[in-house]
């Protein structure tokens, strides 16, 4: 029998509503973990910031990969916090995400609740994370499937070592081939509005971008139509240049499971072969997770989950 999987979103250090939902799924203790007779979970990444219970989170995680009762893909916040707390070779006082207010304004409360030997143990982990997976006919990664992206940090990933500071460098340098790979798949494709146009964003900043819905054809679209989230952006006709950069997850691939997107409102898929599971726990939403089962069209009565606490 092939194996069947549980895929959870973005937890963002929300502990309890994490027990409650692996335990709604059948899930019940396993020493620091959770396990199931006859499933695994697949974490969609995004465990840590924002939430009262980190460290328990995390614990939880690790335990259930380390015993096999799950596997995880790194989110952005994962890589935000690699990148936080790896310093600039030669540099003093620099690290490759600035430490400005607006950074640690969105990582303090993983500052705040973990010890420095507990941090530095979890960007441990955080490292040995892939950036997607594909496991017995369906696809996971934080934000969006792009396989040239994927392939193209895979291959850094190889040839510079696990988010090294020499992978960092080329990561983070605005424009490089990498560092484009790294948003599309961990932050979602975005598109630039059109000059005089913003939004503020769930976590209130001001963006002059959008994320967009990488699963469908943009063209003739307005940014408002092919935005992908929860926020509210102009009804503005998108250039059709500017979506050339962007590989559309066909429709006739397996299942595709994302995170990342602050979704709100009753889980449903968001196409045939395509599923987010964040709606937004960390803002007084949903934790979800979606029963996997093997089907090639997902249905939203696999949808389960918890309210925020």
């Amino acid at each position: 029998m092939a194996e069947q999987f549980d895929i959870i979103g973005d937890i963002h250090g929300h502990g309890e509503e994490l027990k409650a939902l692996l335990s709604e799924m059948g899930y019940s203790r396993q020493g620091q973990g959770f396990r199931h007779p006859d499933r695994k979970v697949v974490f969609v990444g995004d465990f840590v910031d924002r939430g009262p219970a980190i460290a328990e989170v995390i614990a939880i995680a690790r335990a259930m990969e380390d015993a096999g009762d799950a596997r995880a893909v790194m989110g952005n916040h994962e890589y935000n916090a690699i990148a936080f707390h790896t310093p600039r070779p030669g540099k003093c006082d620099e690290w490759f995400r600035s430490h400005s207010d607006k950074n640690r304004k969105q990582h303090q409360a993983t500052l705040d609740q973990l010890s420095p030997n507990e941090l530095a143990d979890a960007i441990t982990w955080f490292k040995t994370l892939p950036v997607a997976i594909e496991l017995g006919g369906m696809r996971v990664a934080h934000a969006s499937w792009q396989k040239r992206d994927i392939d193209c940090i895979n291959d850094a990933l190889v040839n510079a070592g696990r988010f090294t500071p020499d992978f960092l460098a080329m990561s983070e340098d605005a424009g490089s081939d990498l560092n484009i790979a790294i948003e599309n798949v961990l932050k979602g494709p975005e598109l630039r509005m059109p000059d005089g146009h913003s939004i503020v964003d769930k976590a209130g900043h001001q963006r002059d971008s959008v994320r967009i819905k990488w699963y469908e054809d943009g063209a003739g679209r307005t940014y408002r139509q092919h935005h992908l989230g929860s926020d509210e952006v102009p009804d503005v006709e998108i250039a059709t240049d500017d979506l050339a950069s962007v590989d559309i997850y066909p429709r006739d691939a397996v299942p595709v499971f994302v995170g990342h997107y602050w979704l709100t409102g009753t889980p449903t898929p968001l196409a045939a072969n395509v599923a987010c599971t964040d709606y937004s726990v960390a803002k007084n939403g949903k934790l979800v997770g979606y029963r996997w089962d093997g089907e090639s069209v997902l249905n939203a009565d696999k949808f389960h989950w918890v309210e925020a606490e």
